[in-house]
């Protein structure tokens, strides 16, 4: 099974772009599901689908053809079907504070609930191999990277703090009843977390094997946006999910270079395709341009997903290395940059305020720190085996 995420900035396109590059799919015959993890949904709208088919759904999948269904999650249904003894006990805890019973519902949504919930797909649909291709809409960048951290977030606690936490639960719930009336975890509060994780065994493997899974990033040629694009590469790369391309959405085409009012926006733009395509070097860029129309209904998916891919299939890995990582060894850092066709000669590092401009030649790579690093500056490098090794210091 082959699972690609579409993640970026909010507004860029990544649901019109999750949604044309299913359709495509599945008019080469994968049998194929687009899943929207955004809670702002817009998948079915890509679709022109009407209000009573959506809502009748209720969170699960919707077939649009033959080889194509979609899902809209409703986090209020999942936690009916996975969180129950979870989220109601968390309904009693914030009631009991004096909260307003509609407050205390929406409050025991806690921040991840859709993330697990999302994860939990991921996992069912992989084994089940019901379908060929999984593709995930992200939500905007900062819930992109939580969904991605998830897995090892959950496993941590489980190793390291879920038996404590169950056995200190177990002695003090009878002593803490006598003397308050604050609510504890019961033991089907406990049961319900441990089944939960169980369903969610080995999704961390699954999210960082560049053969099964791929981040596409989804931009736009402007400077905000290509700057969260860079932050969104860097904490791929951290955690080891492989980013294959990277899609340049809504590109002013050169047909409106006659419109005067245009003619600047495109002049801007082509400055920042430039500098896209040396930021991600060697990953792929993808150009699109803007349409005359609003991408809705399926022959406008059809329009957009052979302006991306051509003839290419959307469903092959397009790139299956990191583009460069960070490597601590003995409580020093350096960074592994990728550069084949890399010459000593004439390499140069710039560092600016959050991140370090590697120049070599024709070759030019702009490497995002963590905040961990960024007071760290560079202390020489070396070329090796079609690598660059910077020393941080």
């Amino acid at each position: 099974m082959r699972i690609i995420l579409f993640s970026g900035k909010g507004g860029v396109g990544k649901t019109t772009v999750s949604a044309a590059t299913g359709y495509n799919l599945s008019q080469r015959g994968y049998k194929t599901i687009v899943v929207s993890l955004d809670p702002a949904h817009s998948l079915a709208d890509a679709f022109d689908l009407s209000q009573e088919e959506r809502l009748s759904a209720k969170g699960l999948p919707i077939k649009i053809n033959e080889n194509l269904y979609i899902q809209e999650i409703d986090i209020q249904e999942e936690i009916d079907r996975y969180w129950g003894d979870v989220y109601r006990f968390l309904e009693i805890l914030f009631n009991t504070t004096g909260l307003d019973e509609v407050v205390a519902e929406e409050l025991a949504i806690l921040p991840g609930m859709e993330e697990v919930t999302s994860l939990l797909y991921v996992n069912k649909y992989y084994r089940e191999k019901e379908f060929d291709v999984l593709i995930l809409d992200l939500p905007p960048t900062g819930e992109s990277l939580r969904f991605v951290s998830m897995p090892t977030v959950l496993k941590w606690y489980m190793k390291k703090i879920f038996k404590t936490e169950r056995l200190v639960m177990k002695v003090a719930r009878p002593v803490v009843s006598r003397v308050s009336d604050v609510p504890l975890p019961d033991e089907s509060y406990f049961k319900a977390l441990e089944n939960f994780y169980e369903k969610l065994k080995g999704v961390d493997e699954i999210l960082i094997d560049p053969s099964v899974t791929s981040v596409r990033l989804v931009s736009n040629p402007e400077k905000m946006v290509l700057k969260e694009s860079q932050r969104a590469f860097m904490y791929f790369n951290l955690f080891g999910v492989n980013v294959d391309a990277v899609i340049v959405n809504k590109v002013i085409p050169h047909e409106a270079e006659d419109c005067t009012y245009l003619r600047k926006w495109m002049e801007i733009q082509e400055r920042y395709v430039r500098d896209i395509e040396g930021f991600f070097s060697p990953v792929p860029v993808f150009k699109v341009p803007l349409l005359e129309e609003e991408v809705c209904g399926e022959e406008k998916l059809k329009l957009l997903s052979e302006l991306i891919y051509g003839d290419r299939d959307p469903s092959e890995v397009f790139f299956k290395e990191r583009a460069y990582e960070f490597i601590e060894e003995n409580g020093s850092y350096r960074i592994k940059i990728r550069a084949p066709f890399a010459d000593k000669k004439g390499l140069t590092l710039l560092k600016s305020e959050e991140e370090i401009i590697v120049r070599v030649g024709n070759f030019k790579s702009h490497i995002m720190l963590p905040r961990k690093l960024r007071n760290l500056e560079p202390k020489g490098a070396k070329i090796e085996k079609g690598y660059i090794y910077i020393n941080l210091g």
